[in-house]
């Protein structure tokens, strides 16, 4: 008869390789900005790169100007030494990520960071956050 192991005594997914503790160690490399604070980079030559998916875009509507780049394809647009980059990419250019609530976008932002852009960071509360503040967006489609 096989053996069946006994059950664990602390909760899975907390710990050092948890995803609050990776969310943690991620946002420890940011310098998250507001969504006023993101407006105003955006204003001054910074990127906002919104990685929501096309349906949360279409249902909620997006930031005027921002750039899109689904999650799925992310590190490979935001490469600046790769073939697949953005255009208008230089580490020491502002770009803030926009995810819907600001987790996604905490992890992504450090991961830009990791590949060159030292000045990624994220939008602290997401699009919600953006929309809540009276920002501009495009009206949603849905």
């Amino acid at each position: 008869m096989a053996h069946i192991p006994e059950p664990r005594e602390e909760p899975i997914g907390h710990g050092p390789y948890g995803i609050e503790h990776l969310l943690a160690e991620s946002r420890e490399k940011l310098a998250r900005v507001s969504p006023q604070e993101a407006f105003e980079l955006q204003r001054t030559g910074g990127l906002i790169i919104d990685i929501r998916p096309e349906s949360d875009r279409l249902t909620h509507g997006e930031i005027p100007g921002a750039l899109t780049v689904e999650r799925i394809v992310l590190e490979w647009r935001l490469d600046p030494a790769g073939s697949h980059r953005l255009d208008g990419l230089r580490p020491e250019r502002p770009i803030v990520l926009v995810c819907n609530e600001g987790y996604a976008s905490s992890l992504a932002a450090a991961q830009a960071q990791e590949l060159g852009l030292t000045k990624a960071t994220d939008l602290a509360g997401g699009f919600r956050a953006w929309k809540e503040a009276g920002l501009p967006t495009t009206a949603a489609v849905a």
